[in-house]
Parts: structure tokens; C-alpha cells; sequence
């Protein structure tokens, strides 16, 4: 027993044991310490080069495709608080919203088709209403019967929270990778919206978000989609289906992709209902009459995607809400300065202190024109001044925008404003006897193409920095439904 003692009391010097009343010596917790902070010392900056966190679909796109869009550093976002200096209308920034009510990618270049410009309003969400409530002469058919309709931000205003994204292959990082044969040709979709599950899951997203993207991020799910409309052998392996679904009034036959939208989503916005995504058939668009040019004067017959904008002023029998109808047009230009204008007449308060030219969800910014000067236009062209040879954008201006209530979403936020600027709106531009009460807000273009392209051949091209030229001018008033 000497022996062990004698060994024990050696051990207990050096700090390796515990004293006999439990503690450790100075020795051993300085020696934890240095440990502890070695180790973290390593783990930190590995894990903040590579966290723990699975790749998502946008990293695999970013090997072999680009993003499209501005780079936040030349938005034109970052100017639209500034007045213009020039007296000569230019355009300012170009936008697309792929997703129906979702957010826009800001783009410094388009393709204009007879649909507007490429991408835009290709996919919509919907929800699956009964018929409830039914009146009682209804037959069994009425009573039991559901349909589709479509979801807006007006109705569900975190719509705006949800980003989408288009992705195009990249030649330059393709180039030396793979044989010409075996490259990607294919673009993609990937809407992204907000998502943290319960419990430990969700603690472990959140942590694995912070150390990818930030401290300020938060995690989220992605859906990929391929961009271009899938071949019959596509839609019968997903299980697709050619399904009516309403817009406001109009009811259309689109692609219903149910399949492709996760319950995660439908909880996330707050839906009810059954939640699905219609993909707009490019064979059948819809056709835009009233306001827009017919078909002789416009040399073919004006079409849209998933565009619409609130129409119908209100009478003794509907609300101001119930009068919102659609009236489509391919395109949506508007002007800073009538936004500034605008801007001036609200009612600020904590949570809305400029009007973010997004929440107006126009196609075509432009800047250097007097307020509301867009309002006498009837016939504009665009194209770069250095280029006589080159074909001019042309458009017929159709009507003013009658406002609906969505404007009141913070884009930023995904929160609805309880009145502005809807109310600032109806009380200050209330400016067309064909739309009594209503807020009227931008104009509706309808794109004019050389008189001997077919449809499927007409296209031009828009460009940020493009002068406008005014070639006609006149009155408008809007023709409701």
C-alpha cells in the first residue's frame, strides 16, 4: 500500500488527480482551458469555411450556371430617391416577376415578345375554393364542385418574402469542364421562401444559416424548376395536369404542378387551402382587347401571361374591394418623379417613409420626365443612341394602371400598410372619369413589332440608359369591363 500512496500523493501534486476533497488544482484548469480554446480555435473557422449545412440547389446550379439580374452595387434601387437632373426621359430599370405576386429580379437588359418582356409572369400560384356559400337553388353539381384561383400578395402579403431566381447555363464555366455534347443547355427556376422547422431542427437551420450566409440570414427552402414548359413526355411522368384556374374573373387553362410545392410553403404564407402552381401554357396565352390596339392597327392580336391589375370602379352594389378586376396588358411603365410626387402627399409614420418604386411591381422605370407626364403619352420608342441601324422598341401606351390595394405591401417586410399609399392614391389620383375613386398609378403598354414578322418572330430590345422618344401624344380614359 506504500506504494500506491506514495504514487497517489505524486499524482495529486501534479494536478492529474483530483485533490481528496474533489477539487482540481490550478494546474489542471488552466491546462482545460488552453485545451478548450484550442480546439474551438480550429473548429470555428472550419466550420465557417465549410458549414455543416447541405448544399441546396442553387449551389449545384452555381457550378455550371449564372444568376440572373443587377448586382446589388448598380440596382437601380439605390437611386430612386434622387431627383433626375436630366430633362430628357431615359430608362432606368427593367423588372420581371417570373412568379405571379412573388418577388421581381431586376434586370439591365430584356427580350420584349408580344407576351412582354421574357419571363415575366410565366408561373401563378393558386388555391383550391369551394363554392361556398351557394344559393339554395343550386344544383348538386354547383354544390359540390371546386376550383382553382389564383393567390395575390394583396391576400397573403408574405408572398413578398418569397425570391425567385432564373438560372442560365454559363459558357465561361463550362468551358474546359465538360465536352461541348455533355453540357447543360437547360435553364432553371428556384423560388426560395423563408422555413425553420421545429425543435432542435430548426436550431440547427438557423445556426447552419448564420454561419453560411451571415448573421443577419435566416434558413429557407428552395424549389427548382425548370424554366422552359416540359415536353408531353415530362408532364405525364410528373403527373401534371391542364387545369382551368380563375384570375379575378377570367378563367384560363394552365399546367397544374401541384406535385412541386412542399406543405411548407402553403404553411408559410398562410393558406388554407389546398396550394398548388399553375405554369402558364405558352400556346395559349390570353388575348387583350379594350384599351389595347386591335389586332389591324396593332398588326397582330395583343397577348398576355399571368398579368393583370384591378379595373372596375366600384358602384352602389360592389366595395372598392369587390370593384378590383382584371384588365392584363403585356407591359407596366412608370416614372420616378410621378412616384416622388406621390411620395410627398402620404401620411409617414413609423413603418412607411418612402414609396419603394417595387411595390408598384411595373415592368419599365424610367426617370427624367415631369410627374405624370407618362399620363399624355399614346406612342413611345426606345433604342440606344449610338445605333441608328438598330430596330427601335416601339409600344402603343394604352391606359393608366387603376391601383388595388397591393401596393400597401412593404416589399422589404412582406407587411401590409393599413392605408398608405392606397389611400394617398385614391385621394390625390383619382384622375380618370372611366375609373371614379380609384388610384391611378403608371401606364399600360401593349409592344409593336414590324407589320410583316409572324408572332412567333416578333421580339425587340430594351436596355437600361435607352432614351424614350414621344412620337404621339394624347388623352386617355379608361375603358372598364
Amino acid at each position: 500500500m506504500g506504494y500506491l500512496e506514495d504514487t497517489a500523493s505524486e499524482l495529486i501534486a501534479n494536478g492529474t488527480l483530483p485533490q481528496p476533497d474533489g477539487s482540481f488544482s490550478l494546474f489542471e484548469f488552466s491546462s482545460v482551458v488552453i485545451l478548450s480554446i484550442t480546439i474551438v480555435s480550429f473548429i470555428l473557422p472550419v466550420l465557417i469555411i465549410y458549414p455543416p449545412v447541405p448544399a441546396t440547389e442553387s449551389d449545384a446550379l452555381n457550378v455550371t450556371h449564372r444568376k440572373l439580374g443587377v448586382e446589388p452595387s448598380k440596382s437601380g434601387l439605390n437611386t430612386q430617391y434622387s431627383k433626375s437632373k436630366s430633362n430628357v426621359p431615359r430608362l432606368h430599370s427593367l423588372w420581371v416577376y417570373p412568379v405571379k405576386s412573388c418577388a421581381g429580379i431586376e434586370l439591365s437588359s430584356s427580350r420584349v415578345l408580344p407576351t412582354g418582356l421574357q419571363h415575366d409572369r410565366l408561373f401563378m400560384f393558386a388555391q383550391l375554393r369551394s363554392p361556398f356559400p351557394v344559393s339554395v337553388d343550386a344544383t348538386e353539381k354547383e354544390k359540390s364542385g371546386h376550383t382553382w384561383e389564383m393567390v395575390a400578395m394583396r391576400q397573403f402579403a408574405r408572398m413578398a418574402n418569397v425570391d425567385v431566381d432564373i438560372w442560365v447555363p454559363d459558357e465561361a464555366k463550362l468551358r474546359g469542364k465538360l465536352n461541348p455534347e455533355d453540357r447543360p443547355t437547360e435553364s432553371y427556376m428556384v423560388i426560395r421562401f423563408p422555413w425553420k422547422d421545429d425543435g432542435w431542427r430548426g436550431a440547427l437551420q438557423l445556426m447552419g444559416a448564420k454561419l453560411k450566409w451571415g448573421a443577419s440570414a435566416q434558413p429557407h427552402r428552395e424549389i427548382l424548376l425548370p424554366l422552359e414548359y416540359p415536353s408531353k413526355e415530362e408532364v405525364e411522368a410528373k403527373g401534371y395536369e391542364m387545369e382551368p384556374v380563375k384570375i379575378w374573373k377570367d378563367t384560363v387553362k394552365a399546367l397544374n404542378m401541384q406535385c412541386e410545392v412542399p406543405e411548407e410553403l402553403q404553411r408559410y404564407l398562410g393558406v388554407s387551402n389546398k396550394l398548388t402552381l399553375f405554369r402558364l401554357n405558352p400556346n395559349m396565352p390570353r388575348e387583350v382587347h379594350r384599351n389595347a390596339p386591335t389586332k389591324n392597327n396593332a398588326g397582330y392580336q395583343p397577348i398576355v401571361g399571368f398579368q393583370d391589375a384591378a379595373s372596375s370602379p366600384p358602384t352602389q352594389q360592389r366595395s372598392l374591394y369587390e370593384a378590383d378586376r382584371p384588365s392584363q396588358y403585356p407591359l407596366n411603365i412608370l416614372s420616378l418623379s410621378s412616384i416622388q410626387d406621390l411620395e410627398e402627399k402620404i401620411q409617414k409614420d413609423d413603418t412607411i417613409e418612402h414609396i419603394d418604386l417595387r411595390r408598384f411591381r411595373a415592368n419599365v422605370i424610367f426617370k427624367g420626365a415631369p410627374p405624370y407626364d407618362e399620363e399624355t403619352w399614346k406612342k413611345i420608342q426606345m433604342a440606344p443612341e449610338d445605333s441608328a441601324d438598330v430596330t427601335k422598341a416601339s409600344f402603343d401606351v394604352c391606359c393608366r394602371c387603376v391601383r388595388c390595394k397591393l401596393p400597401n405591401v412593404d416589399p422589404n417586410t412582406g407587411i401590409r400598410h393599413n392605408a398608405e399609399p392606397d389611400h394617398t392614391l385614391r385621394k390625390f389620383r383619382n384622375v380618370d372619369a372611366g375609373a371614379p375613386r380609384l388610384g391611378c398609378m403608371a401606364m399600360q403598354l401593349v409592344p409593336l413589332f414590324e407589320l410583316q414578322c409572324k408572332v412567333e418572330d416578333m421580339e425587340s430590345w430594351l436596355e437600361v440608359g435607352m432614351p424614350i422618344q414621344i412620337t404621339e401624344r394624347g388623352k386617355h380614359l379608361y375603358e372598364k369591363m
